[in-house]
C-alpha cells in the first residue's frame, strides 16, 4: 500500500511526486530482481566449483606454478586461480552490468556516456581485484604458516586496513571518480563550518564534486577521518535544496561525528569479519583433516569454498548489520533535528531526496529488514513529524 503523505508532511512547498514514486518502484524492483540474477550465476560458479571437481582440475593445471617462499604457500596458484574465478564471473554477468548501465539511464538517473561507464567498471574492477589479491595472498600465506591462528591475524590485519582506507580514502579513491574542488567563501560555507564547529568537528573545509557528469541523484557527506575529514556537497544538491536544508543535511552527517559512528562500523564489521573468519577456520579444518577433500589448508583449490563460506556468513548477518546501520541513521536524523531545529527544512530535503534520486518512500518491510541500511524515507519523514509533536508536547 503507497504511504499517503501530503504537502505538510512533506515539507514547505515540496510533495512527494507520486509518477516519480511508481517509477522508483518499478526501477527498485527491477534492480533486486537484477542483483538476485548475479547472485544466482555466482552461486551456481561455486557450486561447479565445489562440487564437479572443477576447483582440484585448476589447481592441477596451475601444478607448474610452484614457487613457495614458504613452505606450502604457493602465491602465483593463488593469483591465476583468483583471476580465473573472478575474471570469468565478470565475463559472465558484463550483460547484466550493462543492462544496470542502460536501466539507470532509461530512467533518468544516470547520465553517463558508454566510454565513462566502462571507464569507471574498469578502474572498479582494479580497484576491487589488488585488494582482493593482496587479502587472498595473506590468508594463504597464513594458512600454511598458521594454520590455528590464521584466522585472528587476517581479521587483525583487515581491522587495521578499515582504519587507513578511512582515512585515506577521501584523497586517494574518491578522487578516482569524481574531481573535488573547495567551495568558494560564501554565506552557505560559513554557515556548514560554523555547524562543524558547534559539534566540536575539525574538518579541512567544504568541497563540492561533479555528481551531475555522472547522474542526476544528489549527495552529502562529511568524508575522511582525522587530518582528511572535509565536508563534501554534490553539485546535484546545490542548485535545487535551500541553504537551511543543505545546512540539515550536513547536520546529519555531523551527528554521525557525535556519535562515533564511524568508529562503530569499522569495529561492527571487524567483529562480523572475525566472526565468518572463525567459521571459514573450523570449516576448513573439518574438510581437510576430517573430510580429507584438500591436500592440506593452503590448498589452493579450497577457494571456492572459502568464498562460499564467505558469501553465506555475509547473507546471514546482513539484517543484522543494516539494522545497525539504520539504528545509527536514526539517531543521525535525531541530531539533525535537535541540533538544528529545522524540523521543516528536514522534511524538505527529504522530500526533494526522495523525488530527485527516485527513492521507494515506502519499500517492503521484509525488503526494507534485509537490504536497506538507512530508514525508508516515508519513515524519516514519520521521524520528523513525531519530533514536533514531542516538542509540542509540555
Amino acid at each position: 500500500m503507497d504511504m499517503e503523505i501530503d504537502a505538510g508532511q512533506a515539507g514547505p512547498g515540496v510533495e512527494i511526486d507520486r509518477e516519480r514514486q511508481v517509477k522508483a518502484k518499478e526501477f527498485a524492483r527491477i534492480r533486486r530482481r537484477l542483483s538476485y540474477v548475479n547472485m544466482g550465476i555466482a552461486a551456481v560458479g561455486v557450486c561447479l566449483l565445489l562440487f564437479t571437481g572443477l576447483a582440484g582440475w585448476i589447481r592441477d593445471q596451475l601444478r607448474s606454478l610452484n614457487w613457495q617462499p614458504v613452505h606450502g604457500w604457493f602465491p602465483l596458484q593463488v593469483v591465476c586461480f583468483f583471476l580465473i574465478v573472478m575474471l570469468g564471473y565478470e565475463i559472465i554477468t558484463a550483460p547484466s552490468g550493462y543492462y544496470g548501465f542502460t536501466l539507470s539511464r532509461r530512467y533518468g538517473l544516470s547520465v553517463m556516456t558508454l566510454k565513462s561507464w566502462l571507464r569507471d567498471v574498469l578502474v572498479g574492477l582494479v580497484l576491487e581485484v589488488a585488494p582482493g589479491i593482496a587479502a587472498l595472498e595473506l590468508i594463504y600465506l597464513l594458512l600454511a604458516a598458521q594454520p590455528d591462528s590464521w584466522w585472528l591475524w587476517v581479521g587483525l590485519v583487515m581491522l587495521f586496513f578499515s582504519v587507513v582506507m578511512a582515512n585515506l580514502a577521501p584523497v586517494l579513491l574518491f578522487p578516482l571518480f569524481y574531481t573535488f574542488r573547495p567551495m568558494p567563501e560564501s554565506e552557505l560555507t560559513q554557515r556548514l563550518l560554523a555547524l562543524a564547529k558547534r559539534a566540536n568537528t575539525h574538518v579541512r573545509g567544504v568541497y563540492t564534486f561533479d555528481m551531475s557528469r555522472k547522474t542526476t541523484a544528489a549527495n552529502a557527506a562529511l568524508m575522511g577521518l582525522g587530518n582528511t575529514r572535509r565536508i563534501v556537497l554534490g553539485d546535484t544538491m546545490l542548485d535545487r535544496y535551500t541553504h537551511e536544508e543543505i545546512e540539515v543535511a550536513l547536520a546529519h552527517e555531523l551527528g554521525h561525528h557525535v556519535h562515533h559512528d564511524i568508529w562503530k562500523l569499522i569495529l561492527s564489521q571487524s567483529l562480523f569479519t572475525l566472526a565468518g573468519l572463525y567459521v571459514a577456520n573450523v570449516v576448513l579444518h573439518w574438510a581437510v583433516q576430517s573430510q580429507h577433500l584438500y591436500a592440506g589448508l593452503a590448498d589452493v583449490a579450497t577457494l571456492p569454498l572459502l568464498l562460499a563460506l564467505t558469501a553465506l556468513f555475509g547473507f546471514i548477518v546482513m539484517p543484522l548489520s543494516n539494522s545497525f546501520s539504520r539504528y545509527m541513521e536514526y539517531q543521525a536524523d535525531e541530531y539533525a533535528l535537535q541540533s538544528t531545529r529545522k524540523i521543516e527544512s528536514f522534511k524538505g530535503m527529504m522530500t526533494r531526496l526522495a523525488n530527485q534520486n527516485l527513492s521507494d518512500v515506502e519499500p517492503s518491510p521484509v525488503i526494507e529488514f534485509f537490504f536497506y541500511d538507512h530508514p525508508a524515507i516515508g519513515k524519516r519523514l514519520k521521524h520528523a513529524d513525531k519530533f514536533i509533536q514531542s516538542e509540542r508536547t509540555p
